[in-house]
């Protein structure tokens, strides 16, 4: 069995040896399906030990990818309250825009130098960060990737916040009851590299294909960056360039909450029907104004709470990132590890003008 100590020990020699030299280079997230097939995952060496204690005392960085992000300083609170449960150190750094790769790349290296024991990293690209992401591992810092992930061999674990094929599919289904199965529909997502926000418009599209859905066109996909004036640009020149449009989907919170903003205050409010993943707390003042019918999203502080508890695990060996181990996350209850080191959060849940007050975050 690989002791995460003994992974420490020799990483860091390793380090001196070649005096490494780590990189200066000055969070809308990916699910279970999007790593299939993508290679082995990093995770595995050595033997899980189920029973081993946690370890205390850890630092868990987290890497979102966006700070001040709303989504994210939710799902990382989570994360915060759950190490300090565990009696463990939390920390978060990370660029300030959500298309800033580079910078994610320097934020993994400084998380290195500063040898923490785990980090918890949302990737805005599944491929940028890995030769960071691995020199982490060579280090011995366990990662694992939460809501957008990399490429498995570039992690020991992914937090998934949803099946991709369930929210894909969901939201057109959502939208589809929305506009009664006719006329044209647009997506307003993240960033055109975002993995998450492409797998799931891979299933909307499929999704879209099935005989139900044989009046309903998709006219145009357009990207506001995960940012909010963006975002509202172009719902402004959705409905500019598609007059008939029907509906949006918009599967990032950034982009939902501007696109309700742009539809409240417009001609087309209540006509064009709006959906997608958004927060209770962005998006209730237009489920009661009317704006937005019917949305849906997990629980963001429940992911950035199992991405720490995983990380937890990790560090103190009771897991490795094989396909079938299990481990307990708390009060969470008992997580398996599924293809490629994936851990499934869970179903999805619909939010409407019947539930939201129930909800706050």
């Amino acid at each position: 069995m690989r002791k995460p100590s003994i992974r420490r020990r020799t990483g860091a020699a390793l380090a001196a040896a070649t005096c490494l030299a780590l990189a200066a280079t000055a969070c809308g997230g990916t699910t279970k399906e999007d790593v299939k097939n993508e290679g082995a995952a990093a995770g595995g060496a050595g033997t899980a030990d189920p029973d081993a204690a946690l370890k205390k005392g850890l630092t868990v960085g987290f890497l979102p990818k966006q700070v001040n992000n709303p989504y994210f300083t939710v799902a990382d609170k989570g994360g915060e309250k759950a190490l300090k449960e565990l009696g463990s150190h939390y920390k978060e750094t990370g660029p300030s825009s959500a298309t800033d790769t580079s910078g994610q790349v320097s934020y993994v290296n400084t998380l290195t130098q500063q040898q923490v024991d785990a980090m918890a990293v949302s990737a805005q690209d599944p491929g940028a960060l890995c030769t960071a992401l691995k020199q982490a591992m060579r280090n011995g810092i366990e990662v694992v990737t939460y809501d957008s992930d990399t490429r498995p061999e570039c992690r020991d674990a992914f937090v998934s916040q949803a099946s991709a094929e369930d929210l894909g599919r969901t939201q057109v289904q959502l939208l589809a009851e929305q506009i009664g199965h006719q006329g044209e529909i647009a997506i307003l997502s993240a960033a055109q590299t975002a993995t998450n926000q492409n797998t799931w418009i891979g299933y909307m599209k499929d999704e879209l294909r099935k005989p139900a859905y044989q009046d309903m066109k998709l006219v145009e996909i357009a990207y506001g960056n995960d940012d909010a004036q963006q975002s509202f640009q172009q719902t402004q020149g959705l409905l500019q360039e598609h007059p008939d449009l029907k509906g949006i989907i918009s599967p990032t919170t950034v982009g939902i909450k501007a696109a309700a903003q742009y539809l409240s205050g417009s001609r087309y409010k209540g006509k064009v029907k709006l959906t997608g993943l958004g927060t209770p707390n962005d998006l209730r003042t237009y489920v009661k104004n009317g704006t937005v019918e019917a949305f849906e999203l997990w629980d963001p502080a429940k992911l950035g709470e199992l991405a720490a508890r995983t990380a937890v695990a990790l560090a103190s060996g009771q897991i490795t990132g094989k396909e079938g181990e299990t481990f307990e996350a708390g009060a969470m209850g008992t997580y398996t590890l599924g293809e490629n080191g994936v851990i499934d959060l869970g179903k999805p849940t619909v939010f409407d003008a019947g539930n939201i007050d129930r909800f706050h975050f």
